[in-house]
């Protein structure tokens, strides 16, 4: 069940990941941001009342640094999407915010099956594989996209890491408070530079599905999360 969890999370931030590329394509980043996550904030305000449970200061706290981790990667994928190939920065994004926390849970003392293994080592070759390919046919995007994808799989990573330590009986209040963090944050970048909030056709639908998408996705990948073990969401989780 947390695998197909799993695929369902990866299918909905790949989803949204790729309509916020497209929308910072004809409109600012940081202007995509704050459309998309003050729709992300929305939605996190029902799914937190309709999911229950009693969070903690720890889980509110983990949850909230968890939002500033995953509102910074957003920005980064979102630019280096708007400048590279998405077959060229997803595999990146995909292979780093997979290995960290993958890391992470062996090192906890957990123990995925052989299959799972299996499935994460060829995971992580393949997508090692499809970006260096794509990095050696197109160079010149690379030097740009590349380092933005890679900060991006680092905060996805970390974030999929603060969200696995919540308790399970917070319910889905750690994702209310990971949205409120990063409408902050978003709201601090749009302040500072002077990005403008208007976005009209496309673009603001564009934004508009991905912060559904986005919130969708937290909260499905915290209920998969609650069901398997990291080691083995996180690599589905990342097949984005």
């Amino acid at each position: 069940m947390a695998v197909f969890i799993g695929i369902l999370v990866a299918a909905s931030f790949g989803s949204g990941d790729f309509l916020g590329g497209l929308a910072s394509r004809r409109a600012a980043t940081a202007t995509v941001l704050g459309w998309s996550q003050v729709v992300a904030l929305a939605g996190a305000v029902v799914v937190a009342f309709a999911g229950g449970g009693t969070a903690t200061t720890r889980d509110v706290v983990l949850g909230a640094c968890a939002g500033v981790l995953n509102a910074g990667a957003l920005g980064c994928l979102y630019r280096a999407l708007s400048i590279g190939r998405n077959g060229q920065v997803a595999p990146v994004t995909a292979l780093i915010g997979s290995i960290l926390p993958v890391t992470w849970g062996v090192a906890r003392g957990e123990r995925p099956s052989t299959a799972a293994v299996v499935g994460i080592g060829l995971a992580v070759v393949a997508g090692a594989m499809i970006s260096s390919e794509r990095a050696h046919r197109y160079g010149h995007v690379a030097e740009r996209a590349l380092p933005l994808a890679a900060a991006a799989g680092v905060g996805f990573g970390a974030s999929l890491i603060l969200f696995a330590s919540t308790s399970r009986h917070s319910g889905f209040w750690p994702v209310l408070s990971a949205r409120t963090s990063a409408v902050v944050c978003v709201g601090i970048l749009v302040v500072a530079t002077r990005a403008p909030m208007r976005i009209r056709g496309t673009p603001r639908g564009q934004a508009v599905a991905a912060g559904l998408l986005d919130v969708a996705a937290t909260a499905l990948l915290l209920l998969a999360l609650r069901r398997g073990l990291t080691a083995t969401v996180a690599p589905v989780a990342a097949l984005a």
